[in-house]
Order: C-alpha cells, then structure tokens, then sequence
C-alpha cells in the first residue's frame, strides 16, 4: 500500500510527487516513458505570474477570464492567478534559471495579457523546469516507475487499486489511498484520429481521461481545442513545429498573400487563429511548394525593430531550426497555420484539485475549468506547477475512513 499513486511525469505530475513527499507521504509515480517525458517539456514560450511592480493578480485574472470567454470557473481560475508569485519562487529554488537582462528578470508581453507579465528560462522555459523538476523527484524519495502506464483503476473500500502494465507486458497492482491524475489532455491521440498536425508529445494519448469518465467522474468543455495560431507549414520538415508566440511579441507580424496584415498578432490566441483560418478560407492564403495554405509571418521585422542580432539572440533555438532547412527567418518569411495544441476542458476538479470520485486527484491538462475555453499562453506552465502541488498536497493528507 502506498499512500498516493501519481499517474502521469509531466509538469503538473512530478510537481504533485515532490509535494505529496513533502508533506510525508509516500509515492509512486508511473509514467509512460521516461521521466519528464512531455508537453511540459516541449512549452517554450514561458510562465506568466503577476509579479512585475505594475501588474497584480488581479489583472491576470481579469485577462485570462477574458480570453476563455468567461468560460473559466472563476475559483479556480483565482487559484491558479494568485499562486502565479509562490509558484515562480518554488521553481526559482529548485534551480530554474530565469532570464535576467542586467541582473534584472526579463518580463515580457504575451497575447491576450494587458502587460508584460511572461517570464522566460533561455528559449525552452518547459524544458528547464523538467530539468529542475525531475531532479527533484528523484532526490524526494519518490518510487518512480518508468515504462508504466495505467490499465485499469478499481475501488477496494476506503482506498484504490490500480492496475498497472510495464513495457514488457507484465501487470502488477498497486494500492492506494489516493491517486493524482496529471497525464494531459491526450491531444495526440486525438490529432492521429482526425489526420491533424500537433505538438503534443507523443505519450499525450487520452485513455488516463477516458478511465477516469468511464468509472464516473465528470468533466466539462471536452471538446475545447486550442490551436497554436503559428504552426510551422514550410519546410515539410518543420510542419506541425509551433514558432513561439515570442516571436509576435517581439515584433514579428501576420500577412496575406497581398502583405496586408490582417488581426493583432497579440490578441488571445483563438482570435489569431481563426483570423488565419479566415484568411485561407478567404482566398487569400499563401500557397506553400507542396500545395498547402497558409499565411506569411513577417520574422524579419524582429531585427529591424529591435536591431541586427536581436532574432539570432533571443531566438536563438527557432533561428537554428529553420537554419537547418536552409531558412534563414532574419532574412525571410515563413509560412504558417494553426495547429493542434492544447484541450481547454477536461476533468472535473475542485479548489484542493479533487475531481468527482473520492480519492481521486488532478491536475495539469487532463482537467478543465481553470482556463475557460481558450487559455493565455504561458498560464499551462503555472497550471502544472500551482494545481500540481495542490493535488499532492491534498492527495497525501487524504484520511481514510
């Protein structure tokens, strides 16, 4: 018996085994693949928090309320914002180095968000909180279990057994008092059903929710996608690559097949995306060498607005990308079209991330309610880490009967 069995490695589940081991409990965490393997790691954009002297989690919540339509449930939207400063401090002393210019952290604009209020870790901030993350799992104590992922979850009374497969086939049960379920929003299972581009991880596959409906829990705003407004088009080997929304942020712009721009390239990023939708649908797409539609992003308006360097510099990782294909995004255009990214909806859950079977947590993408039906950039990393350690922190002082 364990006393919480964590299902899912990505930001939202390794936040939760670090945090239920800090409050005492023991752990299992199993994970389809390798630790950390994840959407969390692939987020390069970065992790809003209110903590700029101007800004105030007021004005988070205010935004990111707007940008899902109104559709988020307010508590736990406030939940979310107001952990934003704790959460940035906790990573902070886990080793996530944030950008500094000058000694001073870089805070930036993002879409949908009235200031600058997006923090970065160099270009890739998922992967550095992966890296800081899984260290921390591994030095809590916590039984982590590799190539595992989850087949079946019964009750036996008070507590849960969960059936669990390794790689090479065999089963095992493992028994719980609590579970926290933080394996996404299996957007990559979905993307293959429907023949679409993603940037979902691989391991992003839906059953873990499915297991979850199918024994009664609820869920809400399911069939809420979220589509990255600029996904690569052209070279066909960055097709389904989602060029930051750094890259509008720092002065890059949207055009049609005649040059007109078309929408705020830092509006929310449903509104950018069904403007380039709109445009294809229009006529009035540009035509990428093997036939398909899309609309030009202007990157090389990143240097002459901040001057020559500027993309090469802060842009580094999508400025080598394209490099390797024989682009050069300092001196050309890329085409780009939404692309498969994120599931607004999900599981639900309450303030102490506890959906509606008892015992049973989560946190991170497989729920819904905290965003709406549209979610700001940046606001998924603060989801892992502040729902995250709710979840483990409920699920380990969960009594028994």
């Amino acid at each position: 018996m364990t006393d919480v069995l964590i299902v899912g490695s990505g930001g939202a589940g390794m936040s939760a085994a670090i945090a239920a081991r800090e409050a005492g409990a023991t752990v299992v965490l199993i994970t389809k693949s390798a630790l950390g393997a994840s959407n969390t790691g692939r987020a390069q954009g970065g992790i809003q928090a209110a903590i700029a002297a101007d800004d105030s989690t007021a004005d988070h919540f205010d935004d990111s309320f707007a940008a899902g339509h109104s559709d988020a449930r307010p508590q736990l939207l406030r939940t979310l914002v107001e952990g934003g400063p704790g959460a940035i401090a906790w990573l902070d002393s886990l080793g996530v180095a944030f950008t500094r210019d000058d000694d001073v952290l870089r805070i930036i604009r993002c879409g949908g968000a009235r200031r600058p209020r997006l923090l970065q870790a160099g270009e890739r901030t998922g992967a550095e909180m992966v890296q800081a993350l899984r260290a921390a799992v591994r030095e809590s104590g916590a039984d982590v279990r590799e190539s595992t992922e989850l087949s079946a979850l019964s009750r036996d009374g008070d507590s849960w057994v969960a059936r669990v497969r390794a790689k090479d086939g065999s089963e095992t049960e493992i028994s719980t008092r609590a579970v926290v379920l933080a394996a996404g929003g299996g957007l990559a299972g979905e993307a293959a059903r429907l023949g679409l581009k993603s940037t979902n991880h691989p391991d992003a596959t839906p059953e873990v929710m499915e297991l979850a409906i199918a024994l009664g829990a609820q869920a809400e705003h399911l069939d809420s996608w979220q589509r990255h407004p600029t996904g690569a088009l052209w070279p066909a080997a960055l097709a389904g690559y989602a060029l930051p929304e750094t890259t509008r942020s720092y002065g890059a712009t949207l055009h049609d097949v005649a040059g007109e721009r078309f929408v705020d390239e830092l509006a929310p990023r449903d509104v950018v995306a069904n403007a380039i939708i709109r445009i294809v649908e229009e006529g009035r797409g540009a035509t990428a060498p093997d036939g398909a539609e899309g609309v030009w992003l202007d990157t090389t308006a990143i240097d002459r607005e901040n001057g020559a360097g500027f993309t090469a510099k802060r842009l580094a990782y999508v400025h080598n990308r394209y490099l390797r294909q024989g682009v050069d995004i300092t001196k050309e255009r890329v085409l780009v079209y939404p692309v498969l990214h994120y599931r607004n909806g999900g599981l639900v859950i309450d303030e102490q991330g506890a959906t509606t079977l008892d015992g049973v947590f989560a946190a991170g993408e497989i729920t819904g309610g905290v965003h709406g039906t549209n979610r700001l950039m940046g606001n998924s990393l603060l989801d892992t880490v502040v729902f995250g350690r709710i979840a483990g922190r409920s699920a380990a002082r969960r009594p028994l009967a």
